[in-house]
């Protein structure tokens, strides 16, 4: 049996996230008491047709004991031989607070004595215990509702069991670095297409931007250079039992000389890893 647990800051996306595991085929429940996480996978493999593929969400609105014990509950469930993978959704504070201003929901730590913003807070320290724990990081700060249902459909439900998830993905550092990534590169001491005015609409996935930057010496080289280091540990991650991997390569705007690294390193490295995802953020 596997078993996804669902967390995050409240807003960042979790009813999205077990809504799009649900249309995957999970057998999904929401809010789930931490402490109860052993006995859900005890009677789902009970039931007359066992079930394979189940998620969880815990968040917040738990006991803050159950959530400090949280290091205990997974590691009795790795007893139980119950596979689990814990999916974390985060979000910057500024959006955190936008969001709810905006729909009016009310935070489930807000109250007449707990402002919103101390609310979002005291949620991150809560929370800490299963943050550090999880697998999968998704930051859903500049991510719209139909990008985050696809990027779990790409990262978890293209996924082959015991194979590394590798994602790479292009931003723009005017945008802010990505929070969600485990390496990050910086492509911004390369030629700039940008400069020249027949190649500044165009992306780093477009003919003309390519043949540009394939005859520059140091594009190239910080090409080949990102492949011999990734070659090298991205199969030590592996043989840590690493189930996902997000590499990020910035330039200035995240249209050219970032993209066109982006899309290189995933064909390099699509034939060795199955489970291989684009994603760019500033052009979606």
């Amino acid at each position: 049996m596997k078993l996804v647990i669902v967390s995050g800051h409240s807003g960042s996306g979790k009813s999205v996230a077990l809504h799009t595991l649900e249309d995957l085929g999970y057998y999904c429940i929401d809010n789930l008491p931490a402490g109860l996480l052993g006995a859900l996978t005890l009677e789902l493999k009970q039931v007359p047709n066992p079930v394979e593929l189940a998620a969880a969400g815990i968040d917040a609105r738990n006991l803050p004991q159950a959530l400090q014990q949280f290091s205990q509950l997974l590691d009795q469930l790795q007893e139980q031989g119950v596979k689990s993978e814990i999916l974390f959704l985060t979000c910057d504070t500024d959006t955190l607070i936008k969001r709810f201003s905006e729909t009016r929901r009310r935070h489930p730590l807000s109250s007449d004595n707990v402002s919103l913003a101390e609310a979002v807070e005291q949620e991150k320290v809560l929370l800490e215990p299963i943050a550090g724990r999880a697998d999968l990081f998704i930051d859903t700060s500049t991510t719209t509702v139909h990008q985050l249902r696809a990027l779990l459909h790409q990262r978890l439900g293209q996924r082959q069991d015991h194979r590394l998830s590798l994602s790479f993905q292009s931003f723009g550092y005017k945008h802010g670095i990505p929070t969600d990534a485990d390496f990050v590169f910086d492509a911004r001491c390369l030629p700039n297409p940008h400069w020249l005015p027949e190649l500044r609409p165009l992306t780093g996935r477009d003919p003309e931007v390519i043949r540009y930057l394939e005859s520059e010496t140091l594009a190239n080289r910080m090409f080949q250079e990102l492949c011999t280091f990734l070659g090298n540990w991205i199969p030590a991650f592996e043989a840590d039992n690493r189930s996902y991997l997000t590499i990020a390569v910035g330039c200035t705007g995240g249209q050219h000389r970032s993209v066109y690294l982006t899309e290189q390193l995933a064909r390099h490295f699509g034939d060795r890893y199955p489970g291989v995802t684009v994603r760019h953020r500033e052009l979606a």
